[in-house]
């Protein structure tokens, strides 16, 4: 296995174009369980964890090579609050969020946050340059991107009218260092609420029909609530597997939705 140690962007970028099967590592938290498990053995690995592009954090663009321990003071409350509850703190000092987005995992605690916030992935290539994809053209399958061979993720671009409003929750088979069974994440703006939601579809979903019902809303009441989680739980896509049933999925999905519209509530 040949090893390269990045020094900048310009060098990922440059060994991407020549190797587009050269595997990044970042923090390796990904990488590194699948080449212990013999899941994946790549014939050679660029180190991108000094690469300054793509550190730095502010309001409206989070670097790929953001850890989470960073993130847990991100002036994005749902965000921290995902970014608390990813591994132990070993895990969060050295895993990034660049690496969430690329493993595209459906259990991914940082991929609810950037569809409800209606983020975009900004990637590049030595041959094309960068490109900005919506997060929803982004993730397109269990673990599958639309990410090209020879592409780097840089960051995350997000929009401005990010609402200020906002709440994160996860279930999972224990109270820490835990996969999601399902996570949530609900904004509330001037545009009224935004419902995204994990681990419950081959990629991250917004609940838009469970959107819709509160947008519609004058009042947000209790019977409006119940109808609420009634639609989440109906509107999510589960599955059974070693973590969860369909059926707990789908409960739990209409818990969490409610429970975080509670909160976020005038």
């Amino acid at each position: 296995m040949e090893f390269v140690a990045a020094r900048d962007l310009d060098d990922a970028l440059d060994v991407k174009a020549d190797e587009p099967d050269a595997a990044l590592l970042a923090g390796g938290t990904d990488l590194m369980v699948d080449v212990n498990l013999a899941h994946h053995r790549p014939a050679s690995v660029v180190s991108i964890r000094r690469v300054r592009e793509l550190a730095g954090v502010d309001e409206h663009r989070i670097g790929a090579g953001v850890t989470w321990e960073q993130l847990e003071g991100s002036p994005h409350r749902a965000l921290a609050q995902a970014a608390r509850t990813v591994g132990s703190p070993q895990i969060r000092s050295v895993g990034t969020i660049g690496g969430n987005i690329g493993t595209a995992s459906p259990a991914g605690d940082g991929l609810p946050w950037i569809a409800a916030a209606d983020a975009s992935i900004v990637v590049a290539s030595r041959k094309r340059g960068e490109r900005v994809v919506p997060w929803n053209e982004f993730f397109v399958g269990v673990k599958e991107t639309s990410l090209e061979p020879d592409e780097v993720i840089i960051a995350v671009q997000v929009p401005g009218d990010v609402p200020e409003s906002q709440e994160f929750a996860k279930v999972g088979v224990r109270n820490a260092m835990v996969i999601s069974t399902v996570s949530c994440v609900v904004m509330r703006g001037d545009d009224g609420y935004r419902i995204a939601l994990g681990s419950v579809a081959p990629t991250p979903i917004r609940a838009t029909q469970a959107e819709a019902l509160l947008n519609s809303a004058r009042d947000i009441t209790e019977p409006l609530l119940d109808e609420l989680a009634d639609v989440v739980s109906r509107e999510v896509r589960p599955i059974t597997d070693h973590r969860s049933t369909e059926a707990y999925r789908r409960h739990a999905s209409g818990v969490l939705a409610r429970r975080l519209v509670e909160r976020t509530r005038p």
